[in-house]
C-alpha cells in the first residue's frame, strides 16, 4: 500500500478507528508521519536559524515583545493559521485545524528577554537597551527564549504542511513575560486554553546540556518559586543595655537557623527537594543601638505541591513561635509565585516513545531542578509535558554557560531537534488513542 492510500485509509477511519486498525497499519502510518516531520524540519531549518538570530539580535523585555509578536503573527498568517494577537497583553495564539475532528493540543514558546548586557561572542549579539527599574540596561536573550520562538515558528511551518494528514487542532502559544511578572496566567485569563478547549499542552526549554540531549521528568519537573518576607519587631534600646528592650537581630538570627531545620530535618528529601533561602537581611544603623525591626527577604522552592504547602506552614510556625519566645513579633509574608511545573505522569509515559525517536540515546531523565517556569499554569489547566533541550556543544566546554549568564550560548544544531521534538509530540498525540484508552491497557 503506498503512502497516500495508507493515509487516506486512516483518515477514513478517523482517530478512534485508527486505534483499532491492525498494528502493522498503524505502525506504517506513524512511520510515514515521522518521516514527513523529519523531511519538513530539514527543509525549514535555514529559516529557523534566521529567525533565531533575528529574535536574538532584537530582544524585548516582558510585556514589551511588540516586534517579536508581530514577526510571529505575520508568519502564522502566511501559513493560513488563524491568529489572535494581544492575548495576555502581548501574546499571540495561532489555531491550525486538521483535516478531520480530533483532540486539541497546544504548543508553547515564551518570547521575552532579560535585563542582561550580552557578552557572548556571536555576530548577531544583542545591542538592545531598555529602561528597567528606572535605569537604562542592556537586554539579552540570556535564557534562550529566542530559540523557543524560532523552534515553534518552525513547528508551525511543518504542521501547516501536514494539516491534511492530521486529525484535531493545534494551538500555538507565543507567550510574553515568562521571566516576570508572568504571561501564562494572563493568556489563560484571556481564553487561550478555550475555544477549542485544550486536551494536552507541550513546551520545551533550552538548557546547558549537550546538543542531542532531551531531558524530561515525570511529576515535578521545575520548582515552585515563592517570595518570602519576614519582619521581626522588637523594642529599641541602647546596645550597652540589651535588657532594656527586645533584640530583633538576635531573634532574626534564631529564626534563620530555625528555618534551616525545615529542609534538613522536617522535609522528606528522598521524595522531593526543597530550598528555603534568606538572601537579604536589614536592621539597625549604629553599632551601639539595638533596633526595633529587622527585615529578612528570601525565596522558597519546592518540587511538590503538597511539600509547598507544608513548608509554608512550617515557616510561619517557626518564625512566629521563635519571635514570641523572645518577646518579639514576626510578621511573615509569602508571595505565591509560579507553581510547581508538573509533567502529567500518564501523558509523559505515553509520549516517551515520541521523544526517544527524536533523541535516541540522548533521551534522559532530568534531575530535580529548582528553577521555576510559568508553563506550570498551562499544565494546571490541561495535562502537560515540559522537556529540556540541550544546546551546548559537547566538543567545546568553554561555551557551556548557565541560563541568565551574559555569556549564554546556544548551538544552533539543537534547533532542528527542537522542531522535530515538538512536532512529533503534537502529531503523535493527535494521531494516537486517547490517554484513557492507554490507561485501560
Amino acid at each position: 500500500m503506498d503512502r497516500s492510500t495508507l493515509l487516506f485509509a486512516l483518515a477514513a477511519l478517523g482517530t478512534a478507528g485508527s486505534a483499532l486498525a491492525p498494528p502493522s497499519l498503524r505502525a506504517q502510518a506513524a512511520s510515514d508521519l515521522h518521516a514527513r516531520i523529519d523531511e519538513l524540519a530539514t527543509a525549514v531549518n535555514d529559516q529557523v536559524v534566521a529567525w533565531r538570530r533575528d529574535v536574538h539580535a532584537h530582544p524585548e523585555l516582558g510585556f514589551r515583545e511588540f516586534r517579536t509578536a508581530a514577526l510571529v503573527a505575520e508568519h502564522l498568517r502566511s501559513l493560513d493559521i488563524d491568529v489572535t494577537t494581544e492575548v495576555g497583553r502581548t501574546g499571540v495564539v495561532g489555531v491550525l485545524r486538521g483535516s478531520r475532528p480530533g483532540p486539541v493540543v497546544a504548543l508553547r514558546a515564551d518570547m521575552d528577554g532579560l535585563p542582561v548586557t550580552e557578552l557572548a561572542d556571536v555576530p548577531f549579539a544583542s545591542k538592545a537597551t531598555a529602561e528597567w527599574l528606572g535605569r537604562e540596561v542592556g537586554v539579552m536573550h540570556a535564557c534562550g527564549h529566542d530559540n523557543h520562538v524560532a523552534i515553534l515558528m518552525g513547528v508551525a511551518s511543518v504542521l501547516s504542511e501536514m494539516r491534511d494528514e492530521l486529525p484535531g487542532t493545534v494551538k500555538f502559544f507565543f507567550q510574553p513575560a515568562e521571566e516576570g511578572p508572568g504571561g501564562a496566567a494572563p493568556m489563560i485569563a484571556d481564553g487561550a486554553m478555550e475555544n477549542p478547549d485544550v486536551d494536552a499542552v507541550f513546551g520545551l526549554h533550552v538548557f546547558p546540556m549537550a546538543v542531542g540531549t532531551i531531558a524530561y521528568r515525570p511529576g515535578g519537573m521545575l520548582a515552585s518559586s515563592d517570595g518570602l518576607r519576614i519582619v521581626v519587631r522588637g523594642v529599641q534600646t541602647h546596645g550597652a543595655m540589651p535588657w532594656g528592650g527586645v533584640d530583633p537581630i538576635v531573634t532574626a538570627s534564631q529564626i534563620i537557623m530555625g528555618l534551616q531545620q525545615i529542609v534538613s530535618r522536617q522535609t522528606d528529601l528522598s521524595d522531593s527537594p526543597a530550598v528555603v533561602t534568606i538572601g537579604q537581611i536589614e536592621g539597625g544603623n549604629r553599632g551601639n543601638i539595638i533596633p526595633d525591626t529587622v527585615l529578612m527577604v528570601g525565596t522558597v522552592r519546592t518540587l511538590n505541591p503538597e511539600t509547598r504547602t507544608d513548608v509554608h506552614e512550617r515557616i510561619r510556625r517557626i518564625a512566629e513561635n521563635i519571635a514570641e519566645a523572645n518577646g518579639a513579633e514576626a510578621e511573615v509574608t509569602i508571595d505565591l509565585g509560579y507553581p510547581v511545573t508538573v509533567n502529567d505522569p500518564d501523558l509523559t509515559g505515553r509520549m516517551e516513545s515520541s521523544l526517544r525517536r527524536v533523541a535516541g540515546e540522548g533521551l534522559t531523565i532530568m534531575p530535580p531542578a529548582l528553577g521555576a517556569e510559568d508553563f506550570s499554569y498551562f499544565a494546571r489547566e490541561a495535562p502537560g509535558l515540559f522537556i529540556g533541550l540541550g544546546i551546548s556543544p559537547p566538543e567545546d566546554p568553554s561555551l557551556w554557560h548557565p541560563n541568565h549568564s551574559p555569556y549564554f550560548y546556544a548551538d544552533e544544531r539543537a534547533l532542528p531537534i527542537g522542531v522535530r521534538a515538538l512536532a512529533s509530540l503534537a502529531v503523535d498525540y493527535l494521531s494516537g488513542p486517547p490517554i484513557s484508552e492507554d490507561r485501560d491497557r
